[in-house]
């Protein structure tokens, strides 16, 4: 772990000392691409690891001022990089100063101790980003106008904000598959943790390149809200084990969480995209039905699947609002769908 002292340091280069000084190692990087800022000669190259590139001025014919916009390119992997790299420090900081400390007021078992670094780490994320994420809503009018998910597609211009927010999105998710080597994450909890990860770097990075970065940013904000409430009712779980009345929230947000990222997409793809003439190379028949297929596999909490049947386990409160939804799954998705009901949904403890 960076940042941290100890008695007893272990031999250069070994497994344990990248794990505990795997911090501040990054920074180390991180002030090299820094000081490259300094020199003229490697400025040129230090701006592209450190600014948002591909900066393009706009005159609308509405406005009398220009516009300066941003599109994406390759130089932007420069770009997520270096924020990766802020965000393994961040980690650290947050491990090491809050988390930790807590962990020794609470003295955990080592499986709840592994647990509850990992959703204090997602809960901090996630309240950033939905945070960050309400205000470029707000200040770019998505939620008052629906149509500027589909109008003017392929949406191929992004202000600073939306750009930036989805460059910091994809460090984060890719900060987190090394994270599982110097976080030493138990083997059995590597499979599920790489699940999620990896489905998060297909979406966001997926809406960020196939230009449906305005849907892409509709749908996270109330994802990361219900997550971000999931994740907080673990930690207080794990502080007190009578806190549970979080999991019936968050089972009743998270039903209507689905229930509009299913709308959204549907009403952007189906009815806004499919009404297009000028779709560019992205908005395709194959794009829309896996983006649906997605998005109705993410509405309910799969966690064991087969050719042959799907199981799905799924809270008390959530089940009485998807009676009408397992008829379309079982009908267009698999042979047979089994649905468990249980008091509270699986890895949650």
């Amino acid at each position: 772990m960076g940042f941290r002292k100890k008695n007893k340091s272990p031999p250069v280069l070994s497994h344990e000392f990248v794990i505990q000084n795997h911090a501040d190692m990054v920074s180390c990087v991180a002030m090299i691409i820094l000081l490259g800022l300094m020199f003229e000669v490697s400025a040129k190259f230090a701006i592209m690891f450190i600014t948002v590139q591909y900066n393009v001025t706009l005159t609308p014919d509405d406005r009398p001022e220009p516009s300066n916009v941003y599109q994406y390119g390759p130089k932007d992997i420069a770009t997520v990089f270096f924020y990766l790299l802020i965000t393994i420090i961040l980690h650290a900081l947050i491990q090491e100063y809050i988390l930790d400390k807590i962990n020794r007021r609470l003295h955990l078992s080592k499986t709840k101790h592994s647990k509850f670094n990992e959703s204090g780490q997602l809960a901090a994320f996630y309240l950033a980003s939905f945070i960050w994420g309400c205000s470029i809503l707000t200040s770019e009018e998505f939620v008052t106008n629906p149509t500027f998910l589909w109008e003017g597609y392929p949406h191929s211009h992004m202000v600073f904000q939306a750009k930036f927010f989805y460059i910091c999105q994809i460090a984060y998710w890719l900060h987190t598959l090394p994270e599982l080597y110097f976080q030493k994450v138990r083997k059995e909890d590597i499979p599920r943790q790489l699940y999620y990860i990896c489905l998060y770097l297909f979406h966001i990075t997926g809406a960020y390149i196939l230009n449906l970065h305005r849907l892409g940013l509709v749908l996270l904000v109330p994802h990361y809200l219900v997550e971000l409430l999931f994740h907080a009712s673990r930690l207080f779980y794990f502080s007190d084990e009578n806190k549970q009345k979080g999991f019936t929230l968050w089972a009743l947000l998270f039903v209507i969480a689905r229930l509009l990222t299913l709308t959204l997409s549907v009403l952007t793809f189906g009815f806004g995209l499919s009404r297009i003439d000028n779709q560019g190379h992205f908005a395709t028949s194959v794009t829309v039905d896996l983006c649906f297929a997605l998005n109705v596999h993410q509405t309910t909490s799969v966690v064991a699947v087969s050719p042959e049947c799907s199981i799905l386990f799924i809270h008390p409160t959530a089940a009485l609002m998807f009676e009408g939804v397992f008829n379309i799954i079982d009908g267009c998705m698999f042979d047979h769908v089994c649905l468990c009901v249980l008091p509270t949904p699986p890895n949650v403890f």
